[in-house]
């Protein structure tokens, strides 16, 4: 979208990757052209005062199960990268194609495209004919491809087509039908649950698979001391590994699920306080990529069931940046730290345009 005037943001302060910046933002012709503490106004320039406020990126959500404009837009994304786990799945070319066109010109929507024909983990689907309609990666979607032999010609696929992969890190056979990790609180609830070591197991394979491919893979989410450590070392070895995690995960613990609240009825469960505690320390030091919201809200005919019945899922993308925010309170990272997390890395990882600014409208106050 062309802009008429220049836009110039004055008294800002301002994200940038080298940290925050006291300063002006410069914008012609939709793209941010200048940065900085001596950047000004020009006469005819639309000039806002920011009033010493925080500019950021807009969020970039990676991986979201529902397009969900209103709570995007009340969460400050911009762009949202959809998982394939839709009715029905995008596996086909024309239903990329479909959703990549979808949401313009205040939201960008990038498809994931489903790694194999039903999400069923048995044959590969038209990965590269859905590159051309607009996928953006490859995603596996809730489920863990069980066959290896499968999922090592997903990655040297992708790696032909410079796509990166999008993991669910559960071992099936482990994982089941479980609602909860395996532990104290599973067993005195009486809920089916699975060890913890299923995540573990999922991405130990994945990894061997994706450097064995010369493949990027990004794990969706992960949630275990053991898994962070994979991952972590797999990234002193120099793979192109990385890993995301939800605010849930972040916050809360497998103790939420106490007097069955179906809330907290999540995929992957909600872990241990130890494994929380070492999300934490894998977000601040680095390990962890990416910070989504996993947006999958769910109504009450899903969620007003038994607890190993219910639905797992919950909303998030109202709240992703309050969360993340809190960790920057907390002192857990810095503000620069939570807009790579929120929006540099993931941007990264869709290959989407830095620079961009979308304006639409006349902002008199901030």
């Amino acid at each position: 979208m062309k802009q008429a005037r220049p836009l110039v943001i004055t008294n800002a302060q301002v994200v940038t990757p080298g940290g925050l910046v006291r300063g002006a933002i410069r914008c012609a012709n939709g793209l941010i052209i200048a940065v900085g503490a001596e950047v000004g106004a020009q006469s005819g320039d639309e000039a806002i005062d920011a009033l010493g406020k925080l500019v950021a990126p807009g969020i970039v959500d990676l991986g979201v199960f529902a397009v969900d404009k209103p709570a995007f837009h009340f969460g400050g994304i911009t762009r949202a990268a959809l998982m394939p786990d839709q009715s029905p799945p995008l596996d086909l070319p024309s239903r990329v194609g479909f959703i990549a066109k979808s949401g313009k010109p205040d939201l960008w929507v990038h498809p994931f495209a489903a790694a194999t024909r039903g999400l069923e983990g048995r044959e590969l689907a038209e990965i590269a004919l859905m590159q051309e309609a607009g996928a953006r990666g490859i995603a596996t979607g809730r489920r863990w491809i069980a066959d290896s032999g499968v999922m090592l010609r997903l990655l040297q696929y992708a790696a032909m087509l410079d796509l990166v992969v999008v993991a669910h890190a559960e071992d099936g056979g482990l994982a089941g039908e479980a609602a909860a990790t395996a532990g104290e609180i599973a067993t005195r609830l009486g809920l089916p649950a699975a060890p913890a070591e299923a995540e573990a197991l999922a991405i130990a394979r994945d990894i061997a698979l994706a450097e064995l491919a010369s493949a990027r893979l990004h794990i969706r989410q992960v949630t275990t001391a053991k898994g962070f450590a994979l991952v972590r070392e797999a990234k002193a070895r120099g793979l192109p590994v990385t890993c995301g995690i939800t605010p849930a995960h972040v916050m809360l613990s497998d103790l939420a699920t106490a007097d069955f609240r179906t809330f907290t009825r999540l995929s992957p469960p909600l872990r241990s306080e130890a494994d929380r505690q070492a999300a934490l320390v894998a977000i601040g030091d680095g390990t962890v990529d990416v910070i989504a919201s996993g947006h999958d809200p769910r109504g009450p005919e899903d969620k007003r069931l038994p607890f190993a019945d219910a639905a797992p899922g919950m909303a998030g993308a109202e709240t992703l940046l309050a969360m993340v925010l809190t960790l920057v309170r907390d002192e857990v990272i810095d503000t620069p730290r939570a807009f790579d997390l929120l929006a540099r890395n993931p941007a990264r990882l869709l290959g989407a345009p830095a620079g961009v600014l979308h304006w639409y409208g006349t902002v008199s106050r901030f």
